[in-house]
């Protein structure tokens, strides 16, 4: 045509659907406002230039306005009526393609999310690997191995209350958790809103997303579903006006609420919220299921239920006749287990001395021609094999039970006098205190309506009490109402260890049926 090209724009892999998009086609736009020396454009295809009837309409007002004639390089389009005839149609049908072809995607990509599958690239923590299936290969999902732990990090220390966004950021960064790099931009540190969007994404739930419908995935989970509500709880709280107010009380991590564990035994976790009143500003306990309409217990204060688990504590002193005699038998116990080590390692090391004889005469024997060699090598591999597992016998002697006696003794130390102990402990340490003893404490109406134990302190409570219970000719008086969470042997053990009573057979009673605790609580042991 004889022109002189002035400038190229090229924009690859940008779709044509919509023209806000595309930086390249804004850039040639503003370039013809401003310097006004170009007279036509000149497209591949008109499709290049845009596939949106409203795009196209305006794109044409902008060129008309400055003299600037639009060309197709492969589509006859020109001024004159004819030629306008021709774009409307192509530009009708160039739309009507890009909506097609939208919907076709979009119903394939739904499908693909209905059945489990990932849509678009996994998520940081996850890449996209080919499997290998009957000579077919497979994309599927698996864990980053570089970063997966990190994120999965990002929602505990989250979780924890402890941290804002850009703290978090800043420490997954320290840690080295960054963006994947990719053709425009490098690895880098996550952007607050990134994060924020990671935290609340359920794909590391196990689901996927498509068009806001959840659907089963068929990757793995990175975190489980009491860690992701516990992240959203700080989410909402912080998205709802406690944005710069972080609560930090010793009791957050352990409360739960005794009204719903005793409706149907859901586990709905205890937050803080606070409120202005005329005496100024309060914190409050509330089960996190309120604001879901699934609870509806009180608001309870926090120094009441301070002084409810307190009084909790002092209810847990074990009965001194108990702990001395648990005390005094596990010693026995394990100085037995000790003397009974000190005699295998004797018998095991004049073992090993007479493997050592009988491989020497092996050699002595081979050496005179005595023995065949092949006969030799076989005796000598077997003198082998008896020497590997007789010394792996004698390193397991030399590690037997001496820590558990230091377990069990810290234990029945912290039970001795629990109530003078958490009273004069500080907020950290009464939150080590209640960490260490309960996996979980129901509270309602500002008391405390029932524990889960954790290891050891449920095999120690239900022994105390089924001790208390037990008369002198070994029979038990009333049933216990702790059975340790299904450990009635270990408790049997217990009590018998106690009672200087190791051979004893007495009958233990089993967890079905029983009344409520002695404590006047409804004490559920935890399993774990």
């Amino acid at each position: 045509m004889g022109l002189e090209v002035v400038e190229e724009y090229v924009e690859p892999g940008r779709s044509g659907t919509n023209a806000s998009g595309r930086p390249k086609f804004q850039e040639m736009l503003e370039r013809i406002k401003r310097q006004r020396d170009v007279d036509y454009v000149i497209v591949y295809k008109l499709s290049r230039l845009h596939r949106n009837r409203y795009d196209e309409a305006f794109t044409m007002a902008e060129l008309q306005r400055r003299g600037v004639t639009l060309v197709s390089a492969t589509e006859s389009i020109d001024g004159t009526p004819v030629g306008q005839l021709m774009q409307g149609i192509l530009s009708a049908f160039n739309q009507y393609r890009s909506a097609e072809d939208g919907a076709d995607i979009a119903y394939k990509l739904g499908e693909k999310a209905k059945k489990g599958g990932t849509v678009f690239m996994a998520p940081l923590g996850y890449i996209n690997v080919g499997v290998r299936i009957e000579d077919r290969e497979v994309r599927a999902v698996d864990f980053d191995p570089d970063r997966a732990h990190l994120v999965k990090l990002a929602f505990e220390l989250y979780a924890t209350g402890k941290y804002s966004i850009p703290e978090l950021g800043d420490e997954l960064f320290l840690r080295g958790l960054k963006t994947r790099a990719s053709g425009r931009w490098p690895s880098q540190q996550l952007s607050d809103n990134q994060l924020l969007r990671l935290l609340q994404d359920p794909y590391y739930l196990g689901l996927t997303r498509f068009k806001d419908q959840i659907y089963p995935g068929r990757h793995e989970a990175l975190v489980d579903g009491e860690l992701f509500a516990r992240v959203q709880e700080v989410v909402a709280m912080r998205s709802t006006g406690e944005r710069q107010r972080v609560h930090h009380h010793y009791l957050k991590s352990t409360l739960y609420c005794g009204r719903c564990y005793d409706r149907d035994g859901t586990h709905g976790r205890i937050i803080i919220n606070s409120a202005s009143g005329r005496g100024g500003r309060y914190d409050y306990f509330f089960c996190r299921l309120r604001q879901e309409h699934l609870c509806d217990s009180s608001y309870m204060q926090i120094e009441r239920v301070e002084e409810a688990i307190e009084r909790y504590w002092y209810r847990l002193t074990l009965n001194d006749e108990f702990l001395e005699g648990a005390r005094r038998g596990l010693r026995r116990t394990i100085e037995g287990d000790q003397a009974a080590a000190r005699s295998l390692h004797t018998q095991l090391t004049a073992n090993l001395q007479k493997l050592d004889h009988q491989q020497e005469n092996l050699v002595d024997m081979a050496a005179d021609g005595t023995l065949p060699r092949d006969v030799v090598q076989r005796r000598m591999n077997g003198i082998a094999k008896s020497r590997a597992a007789m010394t792996a016998r004698l390193e397991n002697t030399e590690k037997r039970l001496t820590a558990v006696l230091e377990y069990i003794d810290a234990a029945l130390s912290i039970l001795e006098r629990p109530g003078d102990l958490y009273a004069g402990a500080t907020d950290e340490q009464r939150r080590m205190l209640n960490q260490a003893v309960f996996s979980r404490i129901y509270v309602e109406a500002d008391e405390v309506t029932g524990v889960e134990f954790n290891e050891p302190f449920d095999v120690l409570i239900a022994a105390d009490e089924q001790y208390a219970n037990v008369t002198e000719s070994g029979q038990t008086k009333t049933a216990p109402a702790n059975s340790g969470g299904g450990k009635s042997s270990e408790v049997a053990t217990l009590v018998n260890i106690a009672k200087d009573d190791i051979s004893s057979n007495a009958d233990v009673v089993g967890p079905e049926g029983l009344e409520p605790s002695t404590r006047g609580l409804k004490v559920r042991c935890s399993a774990n």
